[in-house]
């Protein structure tokens, strides 16, 4: 594969010599990973979508504390793939993702627990990081980026976005090999993105808020096609 060698990394051992994200020694240590199983993640969110448009009926007389009820949480528990409403944050994220979620987003989520393959481009290969950028890009909104992940970071037409501007869709940049954009990821909403992180590995939703991922994030980028159009006023006197 040396046409791919380099494409993207996910992973140098704080203090340590610089690793490929191919590379066999384990990811450095996070906070697990979301609890979710692609497949019925992508039925419950679409199943948010529809929640989210749709009309709430009126609470009847002796319902259930609100969020009781919710039929994309209740999903989620009967599969054991949420904890119990204890754990406020999980269920805060599950509500930000009903709330926020777009083609793109579900896209990315539908390909969660996918293996790492270098040079992978496809849910039947496997997935590199910027392989599967690159694909979900190409197939939730058409845009079809460069194959590495410093080519899609210098991509013309993409926008800069900062850190604390960051909105669902926006491509996240990192440096894991000591160069800058080594390896790429999607955010999707409350701090976390989601990846294909490295050999062994899979495709996962973790948090950027984590202290390996704060030290080495350096930048990120909007497609136009996800970036909302700016509303205007009509000038008084004018068609």
């Amino acid at each position: 594969m040396g046409g791919l060698q380099g494409t993207d990394a996910a992973g140098p051992s704080p203090g340590g010599p610089a690793r490929r994200c191919y590379a066999a020694a384990p990811m450095p240590k996070h906070p697990p990973a979301l609890p979710l199983v692609r497949p019925l993640v992508a039925a419950a969110l679409a199943l948010a979508m529809g929640l989210a448009t749709a009309q709430p009926a009126p609470p009847a007389a002796g319902a259930s504390a609100p969020g009781s009820g919710d039929a994309v949480l209740e999903l989620l528990r009967e599969r054991g793939l949420l904890p119990t409403p204890a754990h406020v944050e999980a269920t805060r994220f599950v509500q930000h993702m009903r709330e926020t979620a777009s083609e793109l987003v579900m896209t990315a989520m539908n390909f969660l627990g996918v293996p790492y393959r270098l040079g992978g481009n496809s849910a039947e290969q496997g997935f590199d990081c910027s392989g599967f950028t690159r694909h979900v890009f190409e197939h939730s909104i058409g845009l079809v980026l460069p194959r590495r992940s410093h080519e899609q970071a210098t991509q013309a037409g993409l926008l800069p976005v900062k850190r604390e501007e960051l909105k669902p869709g926006d491509l996240v940049f990192f440096n894991t090999m000591r160069r800058a954009f080594s390896h790429v990821g999607i955010y999707v909403g409350e701090g976390r993105f989601i990846h294909a992180p490295a050999t062994g590995g899979e495709v996962r939703v973790e948090d950027m808020r984590a202290a390996y991922w704060q030290r080495r994030f350096n930048g990120a980028r909007r497609a136009p096609a996800v970036t909302p159009a700016p509303t205007t006023k009509a000038t008084p006197g004018r068609p």
